[in-house]
Order: C-alpha cells, then structure tokens, then sequence
C-alpha cells in the first residue's frame, strides 16, 4: 500500500480550522456582550413555533403584559438563575438575556424597571411576562393583564429609542425598510493646468471620525422596586396583521380580514419608505383582542400580533 501524502491533507486541515476561527470570530462579534448567555441568543421551538432571539438595544413596543408567579417561584430561568416573583423580574420571547426593561403601564401612568432574565411568555398577544411583585407595583395583578409599553434601557435607566408617546415602527417595517449602504467619499488634489503656477489644488477632504459605538452594561441583580407615576392616557387595542409596500397586498388582506372586524389600512412613513399597514380594531379589551387574534392567525396570518395605542 502506497504512502498517503500528508502535505494535501495539512493544508485542508489548516483551511478548515482557519475557516471555523473566522466564522466563531463573526458570531462572537454579533451575539456577544459581557454578561449575555449565548445560549440564549440561538432559535428556539416552542409548540411548533420558532423565536429568533437577537440583540435589540433600541427595542420599544406596545402590548398586553401578563405575570406569572407559582408554580414557576424557585426554579431556574432561561440563564440558570432562581426565579423568584418577589424580584423586579420578566420574561421575554426573544430579548438578549439578561438586560433591563422599563414597563410603562398605559392604562395608569405608572412605570417601573425589571430585569429579563427568562424566556417567555408563548401566549399569542402577550409580549412581557412580569414577576408578581412588579405586578402588583404596576396595578394589574388582580385582573391579569395590562396594555403597556416595554422599552430596553441603557445602565442609566435611559431608553434607546426617541421620545415618541408611542412607537410607530413594527420589527418587520424595521427590517424592511433599512437604509441601502452608503459608500465612502474621498478627495484628492488635482494637479494644475499646463502653463499655471503653484501646485494649489483642492485639499484632501478630512476623513469624517465615526461616531463612538455605544457601551452598554448588563445587569447583575434586579433594580429596585420603584414606581414613577406619570400620566395616563386613554388607549385603544388593535390587531395588526401585516405591513406592505405594495398598497394592493394591503388591500387584500383588509378584504380577507374583514370578516373578523372592522378593517382597515394605514399609512406609515419609515425611514423614507411608505408602508400600508393592515389592522382590526379598535377592539373591546383584552379578552376579545385575544379571540380576534386567534382567528386571524388560524386564518394563516401568523405574523398577526396585537397592539396598544
């Protein structure tokens, strides 16, 4: 038997483990921050669903908010800690863990910060699931539910959003309408015409200095129990079952749904781009949001989610 040349196979061997660095280096760079689990960064299935969590440190939506207490008290969340629903806890489908949240309490002005350190709600229509003591702090344990706002914030307890009273921008307009790559513009000096005198030509423009990547911090244990009590303000609930850029998508859709309510579109400009977005509503409360929902995804819209405004 005739000696296998070794050389080929180091080369091979040397390009897979360089290939497989690299690819380890991107995703480092993409999923990683002092303090987040990666682990809980990856797809997940839950009843034949799948969530893709991700980094979101602009996050900033509207909802039907839930709590959960016992049996789930004393056991271990999606990054290994004790759950305990005395804390300034939350559960979260699909934010990076652990971060902090301000939950604004739409229906009575009152907010407070949690720490997401779970995974969770899998109920259609519900976007955080709180501790019972925030909860309690937040007025809605008796009755279950509440139409909040869910902001991520920074160390400092800032959001990293704008100011808006409300946020406009579905994850999916967020994703569709990002701005095209902007390429990078230099300058040069010209050298002069024949017969000119001096070498004067147009000076190289400066390089502009990029804008610092901000820092955020993650945190160690839950904020402390503290209610800001701001303004209420009236709120209505609706079913948003998809956003377009063709206005005749829109349009069949409003038809399809029709029979669940009454439908309509709407127009929103972001960044630049004009979406029509189709929606149900306004509807009762919570109870009957849900049933609409569940119609509508079994219709086959699977992407319908329920919003306050």
């Amino acid at each position: 038997m005739s000696a296998v040349p070794l050389r080929p196979i180091m080369l091979v061997l040397a390009l897979a483990l360089t290939l497989g660095a690299c690819a380890r280096t991107k995703e480092q760079e993409q999923t990683t921050r002092p303090g987040v689990v990666e682990a809980t960064l990856r797809p997940y299935q839950i009843k034949g669903v799948w969530y893709y969590p991700r980094i979101d440190w602009s996050y900033d939506e509207t909802g039907i908010a839930s709590w959960y207490g016992e049996p789930f008290h004393g056991r271990k969340t999606a990054i290994g800690e004790i759950y305990d629903m005395n804390e300034m806890t939350a559960a979260h489908k699909t934010l990076q863990l652990p971060v902090d949240v301000k939950v604004t309490n739409l229906e009575n002005g009152r907010s407070i910060m949690v720490r997401v350190n779970d995974r969770g709600p899998f109920v259609n229509g519900r976007i955080i699931d709180l501790s019972r003591r925030a909860a309690q702090l937040l007025g809605f344990q008796n009755q279950g539910t509440a139409r909040v706002r869910v902001q991520v914030v920074d160390d400092q307890g800032r959001p990293g959003v704008s100011t808006l009273p409300v946020p406009t921008t579905t994850p999916e307009e967020r994703t569709a309408a990002a701005a095209a790559p902007v390429g990078e513009v230099t300058a040069r000096p010209l050298e002069p015409p024949p017969g000119a005198r001096g070498t004067g030509g147009v000076p190289a423009a400066p390089k502009p200095t990029p804008a610092p990547t901000p820092v955020h911090t993650v945190p160690s244990t839950p904020p402390p129990a503290v209610v800001t009590q701001g303004a209420a303000r009236p709120t209505a609930i609706y079913i948003q079952a998809g956003a377009f850029l063709n206005v005749a998508y829109a349009e069949r859709l409003r038809a399809k749904l029709s029979r669940y309510g009454r439908s309509f579109i709407t127009r929103a400009t972001v960044d630049g781009q004009l979406f029509y977005r189709v929606r149900v509503g306004p509807l009762r409360d919570v109870n009957e949001a849900d049933i609409v929902l569940d119609q509508i995804i079994a219709s086959g819209e699977t992407g319908a989610r329920i919003l306050v405004e």
